[in-house]
């Protein structure tokens, strides 16, 4: 009899690192709480609690059945839990919703996993609350002179508020208008850069549990490229003389990056370019090269993009991040400023003249801050990352004639084809990380350990590769993997074959949905057709695949 492959969470504890992170409702909710504090007028008297949870009700007293209700359509409801909270039925959902198959359905839901998130970002809000109480911190001016040592014991998003509300009640303001962040120039643009080579079969490589090893500063070598039709693929040809080229580039920003800026999280410093990436900044410079082309003439209008990838495989946080720092590296004779902006209502001026970065932190401030830099006379690039499900760029943000502008997208045509069509923008279509990439991030983790430590790692990579494929949010998260595995059972459970005929064959584009189930089976794959290119749905992973089929035999005729 033919195992099956079932998809559990393993018990062990996985890497709690996260590769690439993309914008949840939670963290976009803990950004609109950011933004509502930068309105509001704080004075001396402001206390801590005021600055953390204005904005917004706090969520983690809710009652889950009026949760069900409002979010879930009531599924899950049993009347002996209506007294109950939802921070109590996050700790142990089992607890309270006894049918496995109920809970499955909730768990995987994109509802389920914003609303825990935001309750244990509440949660975190209050024990830095207490802490601060306990050493005498209530209000801004209380948090400005806090010792370094106290400061150091909360969140970093807890920092980001606090120094926001100290500096207002220091400052106050009458009107509403971009702010200055200190020292992150010059922390992207002096980024940090290591990278991860496989080393040859010899005595170096069985040191480690890897192959791999890990180096300060740029490569020999980087990846090289070949035009294929109208667009590039990797060169591997080239690469068989001289030094080995990377597997992996990773840079690391000691303030972060504008994602995580805008995200508000406690996330990693270090971005992680593997070729795909790098191919994608190789493709943006090509048009930025035409665009500053002599040749080019006054009527030469700078490319525009679309960037599509497999949600979690880091559009925003790699390749967003790595080509504004790409970008900040142009001539700033030629190029002046970039803006890096998430779904049109905080965005990120950097000013490569001065050196700074400037934030607008809603709509009406970004409205103003690109009616200024047309008048400006500058030439500007923009980053716009689809931060929200549905929001494609404003119509504030179609390009100037002098402005070259990407937007980075998941595959959900809503994001980008009325821009794409209008502006006639090119595709960018991302591959998904493959096993020697993932094993090359194993390494950069567990840099410095023992081979043990390293083998381990990279053993638990593998099964959660095997089950859910190579997408880094899931191989890398535990939290994110354990909600992955409930969203594919539930998916493999809705499928039927139709839909999987659409999302397993090959032969043309088909329209993708993150709110159909059978697209957390698959991933998107570029290919090449008549010169151009064509983006195509994959089955994530073989066990997946094999799950499928089994699950719908005919499909496989």
């Amino acid at each position: 009899m033919k195992e099956k492959h079932t998809i559990t969470p393993l018990a062990r504890r996985t890497p709690n690192v996260v590769l690439t992170q993309v914008p949840t409702e939670a963290r976009r909710e803990a950004a609109e709480r950011l933004r509502g504090t930068q309105e509001m007028k704080f004075t001396i008297s402001t206390n801590v609690e005021e600055v953390l949870f204005k904005g917004r009700a706090c969520v983690n007293v809710m009652k889950l059945n009026d949760f069900l209700t409002r979010e879930l359509d009531g599924r899950g409801i049993v009347d002996t839990n209506r007294d109950v909270l939802l921070e109590e039925f996050f700790k142990d959902p089992t607890r309270y919703i006894r049918g496995k198959g109920a809970l499955n359905e909730i768990q995987a839901s994109g509802r389920y996993l914003g609303m825990k998130r935001a309750v244990k970002g509440e949660v975190v809000f209050d024990e830095d609350i207490r802490r601060l109480c306990d050493k005498g911190v209530n209000n801004p001016p209380g948090w400005s002179l806090a010792a370094a040592d106290v400061k150091a014991a909360v969140h970093n998003s807890t920092k980001h508020f606090l120094d926001a509300a100290a500096e207002e009640a220091r400052n106050p303001t009458t009107t509403s208008a971009p702010g200055k962040l200190e020292g992150l120039y010059e922390s992207v643009h002096n980024a940090r850069r290591s990278h991860a080579v496989e080393l040859p079969d010899d005595a170096e490589r069985k040191k480690t549990g890897t192959g791999m090893g890990v180096h300060e500063g740029k490569p020999e070598q980087s990846w090289s490229y070949r035009e294929v039709g109208n667009t590039l693929e990797k060169n591997d040809a080239v690469q068989q003389c001289g030094a080995a080229p990377p597997v992996l580039m990773v840079l690391a920003s000691e303030k972060g990056w504008t994602y995580s800026w805008h995200t508000i999280q406690d996330l990693p410093k270090d971005v992680f370019v593997n070729c795909e990436v790098e191919r994608a900044w190789q493709i943006v410079k090509g048009d930025v090269t035409a665009w500053f082309s002599p040749h080019g003439g006054n009527e030469f209008k700078p490319g525009r993009r679309v960037l599509i990838g497999t949600p979690g495989i880091g559009k925003s946080m790699a390749a967003g991040s790595y080509l504004l720092y790409q970008l900040l590296h142009c001539d700033a004779k030629k190029l002046q400023l970039v803006v890096h902006c998430f779904g049109g209502r905080d965005a990120y001026v950097s000013d490569k003249t001065s050196r700074t970065v400037t934030r607008c932190g809603d709509e009406d401030m970004c409205i103003s801050e690109l009616r200024r830099l047309r008048g400006h006379g500058g030439n500007v690039y923009i980053i716009y990352d689809v931060a929200k499900e549905g929001t494609p760029p404003p119509r504030h943000f179609a390009p100037y004639d002098r402005w070259g502008m990407i937007v980075v997208s998941f595959p959900n045509v809503a994001n980008y084809d009325e821009w794409e069509k209008q502006l006639q923008a090119a595709r960018i279509i991302v591959n998904c990380p493959d096993e020697v990439d993932v094993k090359a991030v194993c390494a950069w983790m567990t840099r410095g350990g023992t081979k043990e430590k390293h083998a381990e790692c990279w053993k638990e990579a593998k099964k959660h590769m095997y089950l859910l494929g190579p997408i880094p949010r899931h191989v890398f998260d535990e939290e994110a993997f354990n909600g992955r595995c409930g969203a594919v059972e539930f998916a493999l459970q809705s499928i039927n074959e139709v839909t999987v005929k659409e999302c397993f064959s090959r032969g043309g584009e088909s329209p993708w949905c993150s709110e159909d189930p059978s697209h957390r089976l698959v991933k998107v794959v570029r290919e090449i057709y008549a010169g151009g290119v064509i983006l195509f749905n994959a089955p994530l992973s073989a066990c997946l695949e094999e799950r499928t089929l089994e699950r719908l035999p005919s499909v496989a005729e």
